[in-house]
């Protein structure tokens, strides 16, 4: 069974998945301090043996990204089983069958995007393009200001579920090294990406 783990947006989910891309198991929950992520891996494993770990990389929650991370690498090395990496933005765009814009949670009124064919970004509300839709989750108040602006935000139920979306993704995903694991956030001040490697100490 692959475990997949992403604590990086505004809601946090997991999704258990044979290696054939059956999902067995999957939700999600509201981001934050009520999240039990040990209880829910627990819960969702108990009966299975998990043979693969997969983690969002963000960009994302600096906090959120360290928490789903460490603990999926801790599964990993526990078990001695592989771990892969999945772009955030890349998972939500796996969730439409049409072009979308990605959007992830950024702060301060602001969302990482995915537009087709660019890099990620970081932009306000009213600089996403206007002729595609976006697909992302987000704050209420984050999600009202891009429908303020004119962007149309598809619903879940227009959507494949996480579940799905991490299995089409699964299905090219490379393992990666415990130590070369990288996260990818925004750095508190400029507008550039940064890539942290995660070392373990």
């Amino acid at each position: 069974m692959i475990f997949v783990i992403d604590t990086s947006s505004a809601r946090s989910a997991l999704a258990l998945i044979r290696p054939d891309g059956t999902i067995v198991a999957e939700e999600t929950h509201e981001s934050g301090r009520t999240f039990d992520l040990p209880g829910r891996f627990r819960e969702m494993t108990a009966g299975h043996a998990v043979t693969k770990v997969a983690v969002a990389t963000g960009p994302g929650s600096f906090t959120g990204l360290r928490v789903g991370v460490s603990f999926g690498l801790g599964v990993a090395i526990g078990l001695e089983i592989p771990i892969v990496a999945l772009r955030t933005l890349h998972i939500q765009v796996a969730r439409s069958d049409r072009p979308v814009v990605a959007v992830a949670e950024a702060g301060r009124g602001r969302v990482y995007s995915l537009a087709p064919g660019s890099e990620p970004q970081l932009t306000g509300p009213e600089d996403l393009p206007k002729d595609l839709p976006a697909v992302g989750w987000l704050r209420p108040a984050t999600e009202s200001s891009l429908r303020s602006a004119g962007v149309d935000l598809l619903p879940d139920a227009e959507l494949r579920s996480f579940g799905a979306a991490a299995s089409r993704l699964l299905e090219s995903a490379l393992e990666v090294a415990y130590g070369n694991l990288r996260l990818e956030y925004m750095q508190a001040l400029g507008s550039a990406f940064a890539r942290n490697r995660w070392t373990r100490t």
